[in-house]
């Protein structure tokens, strides 16, 4: 199933939604459309049951270039709005990425800079090419990071590294992000689709319940103590030892098949 958007492509199937965004001319660079169109579709995902992982991607060989600096009146929210509600309006679609109660995988082929960056990041697992390139680009254009990027960073390669990617803008290889621990996983460029499509399969077919609260969890981890960490374990356990779909592990584990998880 593919739904109609003018700067995003979005396809559904076997519980994978695939959001491919669509402005290859300019390396898929979100202007205030595109911006406002993954906001919808991130809302979308988030509350249809039907969806169990989304990828995220970009069209014609780039990932995503960043903000379109184009139309300066439309960056983000509405046309025209004061620059501190638009990149508040740009915040909250990070936002709505991050607590998107799901997995979501960015695949990753050509450029991913500035804010297409952040947006990887965004993601719970980054998949790229060998020919992906990437770079907080923000300082060579007169910018501070944003995105997300000033809480992303640090937590996934530690505060030097973050301040080195920020400080001087440099465009790194997919093998240098892989050993900065921006990425989990760099591929030859033929076999992108198939990595991330093994990946989003196996993911689809797990429990949606579960997985959900261990994102939650991992997500929040950074600002709980041990034993607030343990507490929600514990509550999120019990949800799950209550639903069908732990019946049907263990009952597949005993009958030597693969489980059935249906999100109930």
């Amino acid at each position: 199933m593919t739904t109609e958007f003018e700067t995003l492509i979005v396809e559904r199937e076997a519980g994978i939604v695939t959001v491919t965004m669509n402005r290859p001319a300019r390396k898929n660079a979100a202007n205030g459309t595109m911006w406002r169109e993954l906001l919808e579709v991130f809302d979308d995902v988030a509350t249809d049951r039907h969806d169990r992982v989304m990828v995220l991607t970009g069209s014609g060989g780039a990932f995503c270039s960043g903000a379109d600096l184009g139309d300066a009146a439309d960056v983000a929210g509405r046309p025209g709005d004061p620059y501190l509600v638009q990149m508040r309006a740009l915040g909250s679609v990070a936002l709505r990425l991050h607590q998107i109660p799901k997995p979501t995988i960015a695949k990753v082929g050509g450029v991913a800079a500035g804010a297409g960056m952040s947006m990887a990041l965004g993601c719970d697992l980054v998949v790229a090419s060998e020919s992906a390139r990437f770079s907080q680009i923000f300082s060579k254009r007169g910018l501070s990071v944003d995105f997300g990027a000033s809480w992303l960073l640090p937590r996934f390669i530690g505060m030097h590294r973050a301040k080195e990617l920020a400080f001087f803008a440099d465009i790194i290889s997919a093998q240098q992000a892989a050993e900065f621990g921006v990425v989990n996983k760099v591929v030859p460029d033929d076999l992108l689709d198939q990595a991330v499509g093994e990946w989003a399969t196996r993911l689809a077919a797990g429990p949606p319940l579960a997985l959900s609260m261990t994102k939650s969890m991992l997500n929040n981890s950074f600002s709980l103590s041990m034993d607030q960490a343990l507490e929600e374990e514990s509550r999120s356990q019990a949800v799950n030892f209550a639903t069908a779909d732990t019946l049907e592990a263990i009952a597949a584990f005993t009958q030597k098949r693969d489980p059935v998880f249906k999100g109930r």
